[in-house]
C-alpha cells in the first residue's frame, strides 16, 4: 500500500528514534497530526503556544546531542515558533519544525493565513524548503534532517495542507546515513601552537562547551601546564564538578579568580568557545584558538595560533609537543582567588544573612521588606536537588544565581538560551527535558518576566503531568535590565512587574503551588518542593535590590549605580 506524505514523515521521524513532536494542532497539520495519533512509539505534545514547542524540542536535541521536533500549523502557527528556533540556531542544535501552507493552488495568492516560510525562515534555518509534489518525498525529508544533523542547526520543511494526504507513486523508506566527523589540524600547524604555547609561562584556558567530549584531555592540559581553567556558563555541565583548575565564569556573571586568571596570564588557550563578550578578553598576551569551526577562530579576540579541529583529537595531537611548566604561582594564585569569593558567597547564601552585626544594617538600606535573598534561594535549590538533575534558567539574574550557586557535580545536566538570551526559555525547555529523562529531576530557575511571558503551558505541565520542579524568582522586576540601568546611571524605568500569587495560580492550574515569603521558612519550603511529587510551582518572594557584582567592576559602574540610586530616591520622595 502506497504511504501519504504524512505517512513517510512520521516514519522516518520513528527511524530516526524521534519519541516526542512538540507543537499546537491545526488544518494543514491534520495528516501529520493523525499518522502521528496511529504510530506507537511516537507521541504529540500538545503545547500552548509553539514557542514553548520550539524551545522544547531544542531541549530534547541539547539533552540528547540528537534530532529534536515541533510543528506548527499555517501562517500565524509558524510565526510563533520563529523564537524557539532562533534559540536553537544559536545553540548550534539540530531541531527540524515541519510547518504547515495553505492549499497548493493557493500560494503566492495572498490566501487566508498565508505565510511565505522560506522566507520567514532565511535568516534563522539552515534549510528550508516547501514540498510541492509527493515525489520529492523523503528526499526532501531525508535533505532536511542531513543538514540539521550535520551542521548543527534548524531545518523547516514546509508541507501544504493538501499535500500530506497525497500517495506516494514510488514509495521508498527515508535513509539518512548521519555521521559526525572527526578532524584534527595538519602537523605544521600543531607544532606552530606548541611553540606559541612553549613560550609563555603563565597559561590560563578559556573552556567552552565545543570542549565537552574532551574533558580528559582538557584536565590532562591543565596540569601539564599548570594553568587555570575559566569556564564559559555552557561548560560548567561538564567541567565543574571534581577539577582543581577551574575558577568559574568570566564577564558580567562572573568572579574575581576568573578575572585575574585571564587578565595575569601570558598566553590564553581557547578550547571549544567562542566567547562573545571582547572586553573581558585578557590584552597583551598570546593566544591560541581550537575550534571545528574555521569561522570563529580570531572572530572575538586577534590569534597567534588558530586550530581547526574536534578538541578531544586535536589535544591528543598536541599534548606530546608541549613542555610541562612547573611553576604553579598562577595555578595556585587564581585557586586561592576562588576559594576565598567563594567564601564570601556562601555567606549571602546563609537565609539568616540580613540578622547579623553590619548584615543587619545592610538590610536596611537594601532589604527593607526582608525578602529572601535570591543567593540563599539559588543555595537551597543547589542543595536539595539531585545529582543527576538537570537544570533550565530564564536569561538574567536567575542564571546569574544559577551560575554562582549551583554546582554542576555528578551527572546534572544545564541549558538555557545562553547564546540568544531570550525570555521565557526555561519552563518550556524543562517540559522538553522531563518529557526527555522522565526519572530524572528537571529543575527550572524561572524569573518572574519569563514565567509570566508564556504562563500559559503551565497547562501543558498539568495536562502531562510533568513532575518539574519550577523555581521562580519572584522579585516583581525585570531584574537584569533594572541593574543594566543603574549600572548606566539611569534611573529604573519600566522594570517593575505588577506580579499575581504565582503559587496560587499555579493550584489553580491544578499543579502544587508552594509559596515563600519569609527566610526562615526558605530550607523547608524547597524541601516540601522537592519531596512532593507532580509538578511544583515555588514562588519566592526574593529582594529586588540585590546586587549581582562582576568580577572586575568599573569605576563607571560604581559611578551610575550611585547616580541611578539617588535619582530613585529623589523619585520616590516626589522630586
Amino acid at each position: 500500500m502506497a504511504r501519504t506524505v504524512a505517512r513517510v514523515i512520521v516514519d522516518a521521524l520513528k527511524d530516526l528514534d524521534v519519541n516526542h513532536v512538540f507543537g499546537v494542532v491545526g488544518d494543514a497539520l491534520n495528516p501529520l497530526t493523525e499518522a502521528i495519533r496511529t504510530t506507537e512509539g511516537i507521541d504529540w505534545i500538545g503545547c500552548r503556544h509553539e514557542e514553548a514547542a520550539a524551545f522544547a524540542a531544542s531541549a530534547q536535541s541539547q539533552l540528547s546531542g540528537t534530532l529534536g521536533v515541533c510543528m506548527g500549523t499555517v501562517g500565524p502557527g509558524s510565526v510563533h515558533l520563529l523564537n524557539g528556533l532562533y534559540d536553537a540556531a544559536k545553540s548550534r542544535t539540530p531541531v527540524l519544525a515541519v510547518c504547515g501552507q495553505v492549499p497548493l493552488a493557493e500560494v503566492g495568492s495572498d490566501y487566508f493565513q498565508e505565510v511565505d516560510n522560506d522566507l520567514l525562515f532565511r535568516d534563522v534555518a539552515v534549510f528550508r524548503a516547501t514540498v510541492t509534489s509527493p515525489e520529492q518525498m523523503p528526499r526532501l525529508l531525508e535533505s532536511a534532517v542531513r543538514a540539521a544533523v550535520s551542521l548543527g542547526g534548524v531545518a523547516v520543511l514546509t508541507v501544504p495542507g493538501d499535500l500530506g494526504d497525497q500517495e506516494l507513486e514510488q514509495d521508498r523508506p527515508a535513509r539518512f546515513a548521519l555521521s559526525r566527523a572527526v578532524t584534527r589540524p595538519e602537523d605544521q600547524a600543531l607544532t606552530a601552537a606548541a611553540e606559541v604555547i612553549g613560550t609563555a609561562g603563565k597559561v590560563t584556558l578559556l573552556v567552552g562547551k565545543g570542549a565537552r567530549d574532551a574533558r580528559a584531555e582538557v584536565l590532562q592540559l591543565a596540569e601539564l601546564l599548570s594553568a587555570p581553567m575559566v569556564l564559559t556558563l555552557k561548560a560548567k555541565e561538564g567541567f565543574e564538578g571534581d577539577n582543581p583548575y577551574q575558577v568559574g565564569q568570566t564577564g558580567l556573571i562572573g568572579n574575581p579568580a576568573a578575572a585575574h586568571a585571564l587578565d595575569d596570564c601570558e598566553t590564553l588557550v581557547m578550547l571549544g568557545t567562542d566567547f562573545p563578550y571582547r572586553d573581558w578578553y585578557p590584552t597583551g598576551c598570546k593566544v591560541v584558538q581550537i575550534d571545528t569551526r574555521e569561522e570563529h577562530l580570531g572572530r572575538r579576540t586577534p590569534l597567534d595560533a588558530g586550530l581547526t579541529g574536534d578538541v578531544g583529537a586535536t589535544l591528543r595531537a598536541l599534548l606530546p609537543m608541549l613542555t610541562a611548566i612547573a611553576d604553579r604561582t598562577h595555578l595556585e594564585e587564581s585557586r586561592a582567588k576562588y576559594d576565598h569569593w567563594n567564601q564570601g558567597q556562601q555567606s549571602l547564601a546563609d537565609p539568616d544573612h540580613d540578622r547579623h552585626g553590619l548584615r543587619r544594617l545592610r538590610a536596611a538600606l537594601d532589604n527593607r521588606d526582608h525578602d529572601v535573598r535570591p543567593e540563599a534561594l539559588a543555595a537551597a535549590v543547589n542543595s536539595y536537588a539531585d545529582d543527576d538533575a538537570v537544570f533550565t534558567s530564564d536569561t538574567g539574574m536567575a542564571t546569574v544565581w544559577l551560575s554562582r550557586f549551583v554546582s554542576m557535580h555528578g551527572t546534572r545536566r544545564l541549558i538555557g538560551s545562553y547564546n540568544l538570551g531570550s525570555m521565557a526559555n526555561a519552563m518550556p525547555q524543562a517540559m522538553g527535558a522531563q518529557l526527555w529523562a522522565p526519572d530524572r529531576q528537571v529543575v527550572a530557575f524561572c524569573g518572574d518576566g519569563g514565567l509570566s511571558m508564556l504562563l500559559g503551558d503551565l497547562m501543558t505541565i498539568k495536562t502531562y503531568q510533568l513532575p518539574v520542579k519550577l523555581v521562580v524568582f519572584d522579585n516583581r522586576r525585570l531584574g537584569m535590565v533594572k541593574l543594566e540601568q543603574e549600572q548606566s546611571g539611569l534611573a529604573e524605568f519600566g522594570t517593575e512587574l505588577d506580579n499575581p500569587d504565582f503559587a496560587a495560580v499555579a493550584t489553580a492550574l491544578g499543579l502544587t503551588g508552594i509559596r515563600i515569603t519569609d527566610p526562615a521558612d526558605l530550607h523547608e519550603g524547597v524541601r516540601r518542593a522537592f519531596a512532593t511529587p507532580g509538578p511544583v510551582l515555588l514562588d519566592v518572594l526574593t529582594n529586588p535590590q540585590e546586587i549581582a557584582v562582576p568580577g572586575k567592576p568599573t569605576v563607571a559602574q560604581g559611578w551610575g549605580f550611585a547616580i541611578a540610586k539617588l535619582k530613585e530616591n529623589l523619585q520616590s520622595h516626589g522630586a
